[in-house]
């Protein structure tokens, strides 16, 4: 168990169809292809002996330290290995594979000497269907061809032409292949995995992979060049946004919540999932934040892909789903794979997911508020998508008042979830007001009074009177982290003594110094075994809450702690742990949404004055709502 390396040790790459994680000790241990979602390659993350993993080293040299950083404004990862002989890198990263599917990927692997001379170690050991199917090695003098029953990986040598050719050693090692290579101060060689190519491994030239780096290098930079982000926290926020981006399947345009599955929410327990598919809720999020970052291409992407599930949703009238895969299908079956022992013994292992056939009320305020939030920015909804936005606004005034499962898809049966009914009143109101705005077809008499009915239920039967908050669901007294946005979609005045109220009582129970739980299992039992650590989403919606109440000091000092919990990369997964490790999935999609949109209010807060954007800040929580900044005296 000790060989696992932490969580949060791994640097991210991708090419906007996969991604990789790669350890600060140089160990590539997660990689699926030819999409996020597809079996793996590597899962040595999931089990050390039998997920397989590919390691480039210094082969016998005792070290002084390592370090890993990004290439500035880019994904491309260096791990640095100080040592006794000298100091090395290796240089990871993933040409952009474009917007057509495709099953070749290239995942290049740099090695440099910086000082003095260091025998590197490369051992490959690919284990394809995540470590289920056998594979046959054909072995060649500039490589090796990997090849299973459904897929092929390629591994072919790079070589640095300017330096001496120094002796590389490439032999059969089990079921994979290893090399040695010795390097003196300057010189470069390395590899690159190449899937689905079918040609022989051949020799790479330095101006060939010289060429890779910089196209990769200079499309990430102009990328991020389109940011208007000027704010106090730009290196976090920007690497929030870069981690977004990779995050994205550009054929598509779906947004992926992570790119792993299986990382336990508590280490040794029960509570891991795979969460390498597009969540309605996350990709309606990243609406909000890349339009306030002043990513319109982007935005309009997931739009499309938000679109053409209500489309989709509409032509068969039945509800919205709320979990597809990156192509947008939802065959999600859950399975285990009892073969492997989890990350640190957390079993069991999951794919597939079976929340997909889940009722989440919530997700359709998510759509409509990323959809009206669109068009307060000149994204204007075809005719086509807004009469298929109508039949699903008609679907949700028949269904609202049903119990569901909730936004944290309990396996525990449903409930009244008050975080749904809240999500069901903002996509009435916000379909009522783009009706208005546009004066265009829809039942705004009914909608208005659905609205009206859910307003005064939520009044009525979510808040509890004896804990004087609002709670979880109608039948309990739990408090739910979730709820924290509800000054932010303008359900209720941030300086509401019933809102007021509700934070306090967050305060006490479910607020850890900074760190926030989303709410008490033990209280609240959601139909799994164990605990789980803090979410990292829930405590940047709650640095938002305290600046929206009037608590501005409160929200810089907690929002500056837990900038401290992220990684030596500035990457968040899904929750910290009890001693501040990262737990869960990761690097976690929500997170990096809620931390760009936390900064962003402060910034708003702290300067007084719109960001300069397209259009003003709190249009980044809904346009036309009651005044998202007002500052209130905090009680």
């Amino acid at each position: 168990m000790e060989s696992y390396p932490f969580v949060e040790s791994h640097g991210l790459i991708g090419d906007l169809q996969t991604a990789a994680l790669i350890a600060d000790d140089g160990t590539l241990d997660w990689f699926c292809a030819p999409r996020f979602d597809s079996p793996s390659l590597f899962a040595g993350l999931l089990d050390r002996k039998r997920g397989g993993h590919f390691r480039i080293a210094p082969d016998g040299a005792g070290y002084v330290r390592k370090e890993q950083l990004y290439l500035p404004g880019t994904p491309i990862l260096i791990t640095r290995f100080l040592t006794s002989d000298g100091v090395g890198e290796v240089i990871d990263f993933m040409p952009v594979a474009g917007d057509t599917p495709t099953d070749r990927h290239c995942l290049i692997r740099l090695v440099s000497v910086v000082r003095g001379t260091i025998r590197f170690r490369t051992d490959c050991q690919p284990r394809f269907n995540y470590g289920r199917d056998r594979h046959d090695i054909e072995m060649h003098t500039d490589g090796a061809v990997f090849r299973s029953p459904t897929l092929s990986m390629t591994v072919h040598r790079v070589r640095h032409a300017d330096q001496p050719p120094d002796q590389v050693e490439i032999e059969r090692h089990g079921d994979g292949v290893r090399g040695f290579a010795t390097l003196r101060e300057g010189a470069t060689g390395g590899v690159l995995l190449e899937t689905g190519s079918g040609e022989p491994p051949r020799l790479i030239g330095p101006e060939e992979i010289r060429a890779m780096y910089e196209q990769t290098r200079d499309y990430w930079r102009a990328w991020l060049s389109g940011s208007c982000y000027r704010g106090r926290w730009r290196e976090a926020v920007e690497r929030s946004a870069l981690t977004l981006k990779l995050l994205t399947y550009a054929p598509t345009g779906a947004l992926i919540a992570a790119p792993t599955a299986g990382l336990p929410e508590q280490i040794g327990g029960t509570r891991n999932w795979d969460y390498r598919y597009a969540w309605i809720r996350d990709a309606s999020a990243s609406v909000h934040a890349l339009l306030g970052l002043g990513f319109t291409a982007e935005a309009r992407r997931y739009l499309h892909w938000l679109n053409d599930r209500i489309r989709e949703a509409a032509g068969r009238a039945t509800p919205l789903h709320h979990l597809y895969r990156v192509d947008g299908s939802t065959d999600l079956d859950e399975e285990l794979l009892d073969h492997l022992e989890g990350y640190r013994r957390s079993y069991p292992v999951r794919v597939g997911n079976a929340a997909a056939d889940q009722l989440q009320l919530d997700i359709y305020g998510e759509a409509l508020g990323a959809i009206h939030l669109a068009d307060a920015y000149g994204l204007r909804s075809s005719y086509q998508a807004w009469l298929n936005t109508v039949k699903l606004i008609d679907w949700l005034c028949e269904h609202w008042d049903r119990p569901d499962e909730g936004i944290w898809e309990t396996r525990g049966g449903r409930q009244d979830f008050t975080f749904g009914r809240l999500m069901s009143w903002v996509a009435v109101d916000r379909a009522i007001r783009l009706a208005q705005r546009y004066g265009v077809p829809g039942e705004i008499d009914r909608w208005s009074a659905e609205r009206g009915r859910i307003y005064h239920q939520i009044m009525n039967r979510g808040y509890h009177p004896a804990r004087r908050a609002f709670v979880q669901h109608y039948d309990s007294d739990v408090l739910d982290a979730a709820l924290l946005i509800m000054p932010a979609v303008g359900f209720i005045a941030p300086d509401d003594p019933m809102w007021q109220s509700t934070l306090r009582a967050m305060d006490d129970e479910l607020v850890s110094d900074s760190l926030v739980y989303r709410y008490n299992p033990t209280a609240s039992p959601d139909g799994m075994p164990g605990n789980e650590g803090t979410f990292s989403m829930c405590t940047f919606w709650y640095v938002e809450a305290l600046a929206r109440s009037g608590r501005l000091n409160d929200a810089l000092i907690n929002f500056e702690k837990m900038l401290t919990y992220s990684t030596h990369l500035g990457l968040f997964a899904e929750e910290i742990g009890p001693t501040g490790e990262q737990v869960g999935n990761f690097p976690q999609a929500f997170s990096h949404l809620a931390l760009i949109r936390a900064a962003m209010a402060l910034d708003y807060l702290m300067d007084g004055a719109p960001a300069p954007c397209r259009a003003p800040l709190e249009t980044l929580v809904e346009q036309d709502s009651p005044r998202p900044w007002k500052l209130v005296r905090g009680t």
